[in-house]
């Protein structure tokens, strides 16, 4: 029974048991003699040219350091700057004076508690920035603290102008380093050397998408199967060894990541890799086979010895509120700064062309409810006649209906569609409650009849003003890209994620991208 056991086990490639006679051998060819990935004894890397020390320099293990040394000083600077514009600013005294002097050390030490200097966060996602605004409430309550129960006369203009100030300009900061940074990496620098494991099928998902995605940093090097002859390439991507080869493949390619995927390796055998790539001195992702679940969805449970993987499978309250409330103020003041600008608008539509300034139209909302849309006009009055007889020339997706050169937009037309202008008036639907700020686009009713089973989930949330699909391409995108955006937005929809595509709008709207 033992031996039948240890059979069953030729995937745990972690070990190396011999094949029993007369049976199949069921373990893949690897390329290296099989080893424990167990074993105490370390991973000897060969010279290659890929762990030479000119090919280490423009790793992210070396110039995260760099990176991460940069963003400190950063730091250091935007506190200081704010910290003695505070002091200016106020009546000289030695308080002012010791708040100007402990700003910087100060917000860098609460910064670096955050670990808003970890080089796994610097860089990529919000977490950098999140760290910045967890410095500052933190700092703020110490000094609010502090103020209490020494009874130091704190100056107030410290708490709610100087704190917030020195987020703004570190953050301003920050942002201007990210972009540098997604620079280099469009350009090959900067990388993490990335190496998949797994099956074919997993693998080759996870391989398009981080090569669709190198702002992230991840360059795969390689990819390793079951079998060295299950394939030479995965998405263009050369197979680099067997599962059992990756811990060698990693010292041999200082790669400083392995993204295991798929069901190949898991239980023990995931545990062990795991103590082998530490001596190895690589990070171990799992790619759970969750499509489109974003990080603050999932939650890790430990229990009876387990870590089970929690999914929230609904928005809690609060975050509806808080989109409720965002909503709404955004609204009203873009409504009060927009206002000006639709007159004008519709002023120069009337001259333009004949019929009337505002368009409107029936657009499905959330839960299938229908609601009234406003626009303004940017196409001659008989347009909808003459859409069949241009639906061939059509270089929309699958779907919707678009022309680069579209004959009926009139030359004022051009222009508020150019900077998204006609689709001001959509402010009215916000404050009405029928949109949201951000949202899936809002569908026609003869859309929503064609929609299959999951497609019908975009209509899960209010339709919004601009989305995922708006900072991605527009109409560029094709309708599968369109409704995986929005289906991702649906999934994953959080206040802080509406704010990052807020800020992504107003690029995509200066740089006109997909607008036509």
């Amino acid at each position: 029974m033992l031996m039948g056991e240890r059979s069953l086990m030729t995937l745990t490639v972690g070990r190396a048991p011999a094949a029993v006679p007369g049976l199949p051998d069921r373990r893949g060819r690897a390329v290296e003699p099989r080893r424990s990935w167990a074993s105490p004894e370390p991973f000897v890397p060969r010279e290659t040219i890929f762990n030479s020390m000119s090919a280490r320099r423009v790793l992210w293990q070396h110039m995260g350091v760099r990176y991460a040394l940069l963003a400190m000083l950063s730091d250091v600077v935007a506190a200081a700057l704010v910290g003695a514009a505070v002091a200016v600013s106020a009546v000289p005294t030695s308080r002012t004076a010791v708040v100007a002097l402990l700003a910087a050390p100060l917000f860098v030490a609460a910064v670096g508690l955050c670990r808003g200097y970890g080089r796994n966060v610097l860089g990529d996602g919000p977490t950098e920035f999140q760290a910045l605004g967890r410095a500052a409430v933190t700092l703020g309550v110490v000094v609010m603290a502090l103020a209490y129960f020494t009874w130091v006369d704190v100056p107030r203009h410290v708490v709610l102008l100087g704190i917030p100030g020195v987020v703004v300009l570190a953050g301003l900061q920050r942002y201007a380093m990210r972009l540098r940074l997604h620079r280099q990496r469009c350009s090959g620098t900067a990388m993490m050397g990335t190496i998949v494991v797994g099956d074919q099928k997993s693998a080759g998902r996870v391989v398009r998408d981080l090569s669709a995605a190198v702002h992230h940093g991840y360059r795969v090097d390689g990819v390793c199967l079951p079998s060295v002859d299950d394939a030479d390439l995965v998405e263009g991507v050369p197979v680099v060894g067997a599962i059992a080869d990756v811990v060698q493949v990693v010292a041999d390619r200082a790669a400083e990541v392995v993204v295991v995927t798929g069901a190949s390796v898991h239980g023990e055998a995931l545990r062990r890799l795991s103590w082998a790539l530490g001596r190895a001195g690589a990070h171990l992702v799992v790619a759970p086979d969750l499509v489109e679940v974003a990080g603050p969805r999932l939650s890790v449970r430990p229990t009876a010895g387990l870590s089970l993987l929690e999914v929230q499978v609904d928005q809690p309250r609060r975050k509806l509120i808080g989109k409720s409330l965002l909503d709404f103020a955004v609204s009203v003041l873009a409504s009060i700064v927009a206002l000006p600008i639709v007159l004008v608008s519709a002023v120069a539509i009337r001259l333009d062309s004949r019929g009337p300034a505002f368009y409107k139209q029936t657009r499905v909302g959330i839960d299938g409810s229908t609601f009234t849309i406003y626009k303004l006009r940017t196409m001659y009055v008989d347009a909808d006649r003459r859409r069949s007889e241009l639906q061939e020339l059509s270089e929309g997706n699958d779907v919707l209906f678009k022309m680069r050169q579209d004959p009926r937009v009139t030359r004022v037309g051009r222009v508020l569609r150019r900077f998204s202008i006609d689709e001001l008036p959509q402010l009215w639907n916000v404050v009405r409650g029928d949109m949201s700020i951000v949202g899936p686009r809002p569908p026609l009713e003869s859309e929503v009849a064609d929609y299959h089973d999951s497609v019908q989930r975009r209509l899960h949330v209010k339709p919004g003003l601009t989305g995922l699909w708006q900072v991605s391409g527009r109409s560029d995108l094709d309708w599968e890209e369109s409704v995986r955006l929005d289906l991702r937005y649906v999934d994953n929809w959080s206040v802080a994620m509406d704010l990052m595509i807020l800020w992504k709008t107003g690029r995509a709207v200066l740089a006109g991208t997909g607008a036509y």
